[in-house]
């Protein structure tokens, strides 16, 4: 599938086929692709688990509402947030010249050393994450849908995660029982895009929400 229509074609998705399973090889495929998702100095600060067992996805539910996606789904993925990455960077800088990884290992942990920043940066690695695994997943043939509605404690809880890895983003992942409903609207361009300054409205015009 062309990058463009994956972007066009993907949408958030709440009624999953059930009896579906993903493969390993699907599973590899589609994370060896996330990992290759841009994070700051290389840091890769994310850690995803991928919850395929039924009775797992059955608490995870339990603690997103009971929102019916999160049970139903192929894989239900927690997308966590790896706030001490910045104290490990050999582990992701093992193919760098000597000059970057000292360059590199002399500025990074005093850079994140503030809990706001570490958190920020986390927040945004995630996120750049997730974009991507939604569009690979829709290159496979998958439907997916992003979810911030669940307990954060109870999630981490549920899979083991550890107190310096937040759960950030919950991502459902599936064969699609029906389409999502129609977009809601999206802002015209003058809207939400500035051309060099705040305010200067110079492009114009509806997005094609079709």
């Amino acid at each position: 599938m062309e990058l463009l229509d994956a972007l066009r074609q993907r949408r958030s998705v709440k009624a999953y086929d059930p009896e579906h399973r993903l493969s390993e090889d699907e599973i590899r495929h589609l994370m060896a692709h996330v990992a290759l998702t841009p994070t700051s100095f290389n840091m890769q600060n994310w850690h995803f688990v991928v919850v395929t067992d039924q009775a797992v996805q059955d608490e995870l539910c339990a603690a997103s509402w009971n929102q019916a996606q999160v049970k139903d789904a192929s894989a239900t993925i927690i997308c966590a947030g790896n706030l001490d990455g910045h104290n490990n960077m050999e582990r992701t800088l093992r193919k760098a010249p000597d000059a970057v990884k000292e360059m590199f290992g002399g500025m990074v942990p005093g850079f994140y050393s503030n809990d706001a920043i570490q958190r920020d940066e986390a927040v945004r690695t995630v996120g750049l994450a997730g974009m991507t695994m939604m569009l690979v997943a829709k290159d496979m043939g998958y439907d997916t849908c992003p979810m911030i509605g669940f307990d954060p404690v109870k999630v981490a809880d549920i899979v083991g995660l550890p107190e310096d890895h937040p759960p950030l983003l919950m991502i459902t992942l599936g064969k699609a029982l029906s389409s999502a409903h129609g977009r809601m609207g999206l802002l015209d361009l003058e809207e939400f895009v500035s051309m060099n300054r705040f305010g200067n409205h110079v492009l114009t015009g509806a997005v094609d929400d079709s």
